[in-house]
């Protein structure tokens, strides 16, 4: 706008020169004679901070070839005129959150600064870029194939090691715990304390899954917060957070206390909860199942194990039974056996012993006979040995003229040359003795020079 444009009331006769704050008056009123009660603007909010009731911040707009900025005043007055419907919409104004606002322009003649004070706010601007953004995740994690990657993954049945990302010593950090702790069961807990808004809360969480996630000793990952407004919350809507969740191999459940809004996190998590108890308690439901499962499966078990025991008892009662029966038929078998050899035995006895005694009687009257028989051929037989003996004794060849020569020392003399001319011999007669000694020898016949009687 150029300076002509001005309605400032002056001399047009000469160029007209202004104080500071005369210029800062006469901006005032173009400002107010263009906008009228005021304008609205829409820009990402930057640099908020409060003070004293009041709250101050810069809308910003980054385009491709320039960056604007406008200083924003959010006075006390306005604040408490504009909370119902900001809590009635769930939000809250901080860094980074898309606004369209309403508010009068005014110039500051003591920092020489335009700004705008506020005086009302379209929420439904903030939620529907909201809404945009998270549908643009959406999208795009939909087209890389991530969008339920780590809903097909399959959670452990007694998921006890939990790998916990949340505000360590908040509301939802002690709500969770004191389910956990309540149950009796023995879950362990590997904690990394982030924090859940504000600056470096996107880049902490995220990074937290993927640690947890890469340690391969969690069975699960739980991801809470104690709730809070759309905008606080809308940090679980940035792409990173799902990309995180989207890639771990490890079931992932959210909590994060929002009761009707779903975030980008909730959509890409393997199991949603409205609130950190309800995590909590969903977890121990699934342990104490797992542990219904295992003792209705060790009942069952039992049972059958004790109706097998029961039929193998009766089958082993039944069998032994058998046996006893069989044991007795048997022995009653082998008793009538026994009975019936013993007879014939018996029989067999009394006739070997008859046979026996008609054997022995013959043989007695045999003996009774034979006796004489056999001494008359032993006495025939001995009366022939005798004679032959008799025939064959010297005394009797001697009685006959035959004579015996022995030497000296009783050898008996069958031959002349077994003498030597001087030896001494003995010859016995069939009645004496005689000694000599021999002279010569010849022809086998001996010569007794002399001899002694």
């Amino acid at each position: 706008m150029s300076q002509a444009a001005f309605d400032l009331d002056l001399d047009d006769g000469g160029e007209p020169t202004y104080s500071v704050a005369e210029l800062a008056d006469a901006v005032n009123g173009v400002l107010r004679r263009q906008f009228g009660d005021g304008v609205w603007v829409r820009g990402e909010i930057q640099g908020y901070g409060e003070r004293n009731g009041h709250a101050y911040f810069r809308l910003v707009e980054s385009g491709a070839e320039r960056k604007a900025v406008l200083d924003v005043s959010f006075f006390a007055n306005a604040r408490m005129r504009l909370r119902p419907l900001l809590h009635k919409h769930r939000l809250r104004l901080a860094d980074g959150i898309k606004v369209r606002v309403f508010g009068v322009l005014d110039f500051y003649p003591a920092n020489g600064r335009l700004s705008l004070k506020m005086s009302a706010i379209d929420p439904r601007y903030t939620l529907g870029e909201m809404a945009m953004e998270r549908d643009d995740v959406i999208r795009r994690l939909v087209a890389k194939g991530l969008y339920d990657a780590n809903r097909r993954l399959t959670v452990a049945e007694m998921p006890l090691r939990i790998g916990l990302v949340t505000s360590v010593d908040s509301a939802a950090w002690h709500d969770f715990m004191h389910q956990l702790k309540q149950s009796g069961h023995g879950f362990g807990i590997r904690v990394i304390d982030v924090r859940v808004q504000g600056e470096f809360a996107a880049e902490m969480v995220t990074n937290a899954v993927a640690t947890l996630a890469a340690r391969g000793d969690v069975d699960v990952i739980v991801l809470i917060r104690g709730g809070g407004s759309r905008t606080e919350l809308a940090i679980f809507d940035t792409e990173s957070i799902a990309l995180a969740i989207a890639a771990s191999t490890v079931p992932v459940f959210t909590g994060l206390g929002h009761e009707i809004d779903r975030s980008v996190a909730d959509e890409v998590a393997h199991t949603a909860f409205k609130t950190p108890t309800a995590c909590a308690v969903a977890l121990i439901e699934r342990v104490q199942a797992f542990a219904r499962r295992t003792e209705s499966t060790w009942e069952a078990i039992a049972a059958r194990t004790s109706r097998h025991l029961e039929r193998s008892s009766i089958g082993l009662l039944e069998t032994a039974r058998r046996i006893e029966q069989r044991t007795i038929a048997a022995v009653e078998r082998a008793d009538q056996r026994l009975i019936d050899r013993s007879h014939r035995v018996a029989l067999s006895s009394a006739r070997v012993l008859d046979r026996a005694d008609r054997a022995i009687e013959r043989a007695a009257d045999g003996i009774g006979l034979r006796p004489l028989q056999y001494a008359t051929q032993e006495l025939q037989t001995l009366q022939q040995i005798e004679a032959r003996v008799r025939s064959l004794d010297p005394i009797h060849a001697m009685a006959r003229g035959w004579s015996l020569t022995r030497t000296t020392d009783g050898r008996l003399i069958r031959s002349s040359s077994e003498l030597a001319s001087g030896d001494e011999i003995v010859t016995t007669f069939a009645t004496g003795v005689a000694a000599s000694r021999v002279e010569s020898t010849a022809g086998g016949h001996t010569a007794a020079a002399e001899g002694r009687t």
